[in-house]
């Protein structure tokens, strides 16, 4: 059916654009993209393999990116006040967009999902199933950390990604987009990395919705203590040599939920490229699988 717009999202009643994939009657699997990450910056491929295993895909422009509310009245964060606890700069908080994530299910009349999130994603995705266990059939963490201050920073040498003067034309945000893809560690697809930052570019690039993205966690905290209440199936995925969230990260998480598995994939770095779209897409399928097994048995239960 293409791109819809929700209406009234959450307490903060915000816009938001998605996409639903394959069958509407298949367990839902919501993906949530990191900081400035739009709906298609998950790859059709990956989307398509999904669907393929049998699985609803439903992705989304969070707030403040791509054709959902923008948030440019607010400025840009000061980074270096928030880190030092001064937050009045911040346009709003990763509460916000866990909000944001429960009430766009709210909208589509889904009680629960299967979530995955990639990057700030996975943090989003950690901090719902916390917060609202209820509407969370398993959680797939990609890329991401629990907010463990101990993880080890991003590789020395890795450009941040709005090292520069901001691409001014869609050529220029193309180019940074291939330098920080080829700068990954993982071999890229250039010709196919500069279409997509063209896409992107097209649908509403904002320098200044991903940085204030980004500083929405500032002052999460840990969610370690959290995730251990985290009771439904859990799988952790990490790129081996992803240079800008150390695997450490995904280690620490994965061992703060009880039961869950976690996968180190070789020729992954901060990213998905094609070759590892099989691997990722059959591990969260089975993981989906798994859990809906699990719920169809307590349904009938005779203790249930």
């Amino acid at each position: 059916m293409g791109e819809e717009r929700a209406f009234g999202v959450g307490p903060s009643r915000v816009e938001i654009v998605y996409e639903r994939l394959g069958d509407r009657a298949a367990p839902p699997v919501l993906l949530i993209m990191g900081a400035g990450g739009q709906l298609i910056s998950w790859p059709d491929g990956l989307c398509a393999a999904l669907v393929g295993h049998g699985l609803q895909v439903i992705r989304f422009d969070g707030r403040d990116c791509g054709g959902s509310t923008p948030f440019d009245g607010a400025g840009e964060p000061d980074f270096g006040a928030a880190l030092a606890g001064d937050l009045s700069s911040l346009a709003y908080t990763l509460d916000d967009l866990v909000a944001d994530t429960v009430g766009l299910l709210d909208v589509l009349g889904l009680d629960g999902v299967h979530l995955v999130g990639a990057s700030l994603g996975g943090m989003i995705a950690q901090a719902v199933a916390i917060g609202h266990p209820g509407r969370v059939r398993s959680l797939t963490s990609i890329m991401s950390t629990a907010g463990d201050r101990m993880t080890p920073p991003p590789r020395p040498g890795v450009p941040p990604p709005v090292a520069g003067p901001p691409p001014t034309t869609r050529e220029l945000y193309g180019e940074r987009m291939v330098a920080g893809a080829v700068t990954g560690g993982v071999a890229a697809d250039v010709e196919a990395v500069r279409a997509l930052a063209g896409r992107v570019w097209d649908r509403g690039w904002s320098l200044a919705g991903m940085l204030r993205q980004a500083a929405s966690v500032i002052g999460s905290g840990d969610r370690r203590e959290g995730l251990g209440g985290v009771a439904v199936p859990a799988l952790v995925i990490h790129g081996a040599a992803d240079a800008v969230a150390d695997p450490a990260g995904g280690r620490a998480t994965a061992q703060a939920i009880a039961g869950a598995e976690f996968l180190l994939v070789d020729g992954m770095g901060h990213g998905f490229p094609p070759g590892v779209w099989p691997l990722v897409s059959a591990r969260i399928a089975a993981l989906v699988e798994r859990a809906e097994r699990g719920q169809e048995e307590g349904r009938t239960s005779p203790l249930s």
